[in-house]
């Protein structure tokens, strides 16, 4: 039981950490490695927790379009197509930096708002997540 909460303490940490929330799980991941846990769960557990974070913000964003019409909506409709159409042209691969602190929590907002296919999103964002933890892992182990 003990373990189970271990997983889903790092699983909540990750998750957040790829909200528009501030938090952070890469202490977390390497405490656990540090610890001694089974690296193989630890990078699945990180991992599925910051893409499924990341695939929240993608939803906020496309639900956010809704709103669009409204008069509080700060981009224009004409403006909002232009831009959609240029983020379809040369804005997908942007989401390999979605790994990056500080940017790539509003990339994935805006991946959603830009319209990205879920599944690109998805390819996308899971490489740069698991790259980025398991860059982080292969440092952590080659310390220890």
């Amino acid at each position: 039981m003990a373990d189970l909460m271990i997983y889903l303490g790092l699983f909540l940490a990750a998750f957040l950490a790829a909200t528009l929330v501030p938090a952070q799980s890469e202490a977390v991941l390497v405490s656990l490695l540090v610890a001694g846990y089974p690296v193989w769960a630890l990078l699945l557990v990180a991992s599925a927790g910051n893409v499924l974070g990341s695939v929240v913000n993608w939803w906020l964003g496309e639900q956010l379009l809704r709103f669009r019409t409204s008069r509080w909506f700060p981009v224009s409709a004409s403006a909002l197509e232009r831009a959609q159409r240029r983020y379809q042209r040369y804005g997908s691969w942007s989401l390999l930096l979605s790994w990056v602190p500080i940017i790539g929590d509003p990339l994935t907002l805006a991946a959603g708002v830009m319209k990205e296919p879920l599944w690109r999103f998805l390819l996308l964002v899971t490489l740069a997540k698991v790259g980025r933890y398991l860059v982080l892992t292969l440092i952590t182990l080659q310390v220890l």
